[in-house]
């Protein structure tokens, strides 16, 4: 097996901590009149905010957009990195299963947890102006194919450089 020299206990308590800080991060950049994460709320909650507030880019690949996810992605790279070499990866094909791995525990988190439970129940992550809309905040199937598509693609991307960089390391 690929990763079996790899310490499965690290392992388990960093997908710990990566949750906890995806949760923190969530917490800070999302909700009121934050408008870090707006493209990542359903559209109809978008033009709901937009009625009442300056309307910015929330397409795929506005410019805005693409360097948000780019900075957020580097993020996980660094941190994924640091995980990996303490999971103790020895290789390129390691980091990348390893970080790969976690994107998807991330994603996964983020979708059936973070998503569908607390975005949907919590007020504070409530934009500005769409308090009322309990139904759009429910929508299960927005947030989940998201998950599949584009944050399966997504995923490929910090794998690559922490398979790389585990790979000049070690």
């Amino acid at each position: 097996m690929v990763c079996s020299d790899m310490n499965i206990a690290v392992i388990m308590i960093e997908m710990l901590v990566f949750a906890l800080l995806f949760t923190v991060m969530c917490f800070k950049t999302a909700g009121g009149s934050n408008t870090t994460q707006i493209e990542n709320y359903p559209p109809d909650i978008q033009e709901e905010y937009f009625k009442t507030h300056k309307r910015i880019p929330t397409a795929p690949l506005s410019k805005r957009v693409v360097l948000t996810k780019s900075a957020a992605l580097l993020c996980f790279a660094v941190i994924l990195v640091i995980m990996a070499l303490l999971a103790r990866a020895k290789s390129f094909t390691q980091g990348f299963l390893f970080a790969f791995g976690m994107m998807a525990w991330i994603g996964a988190y983020d979708t059936f947890f973070i998503d569908w439970v607390l975005f949907a129940n919590m007020k504070c992550f409530r934009l500005e102006g769409t308090e009322h809309m309990d139904k759009a905040y429910h929508q299960k199937w927005f947030h989940l194919k998201g998950m599949l598509f584009p944050g399966s693609v997504f995923a490929l991307i910090p794998a690559v450089i922490v398979g790389l960089i585990v790979m000049l390391i070690r």
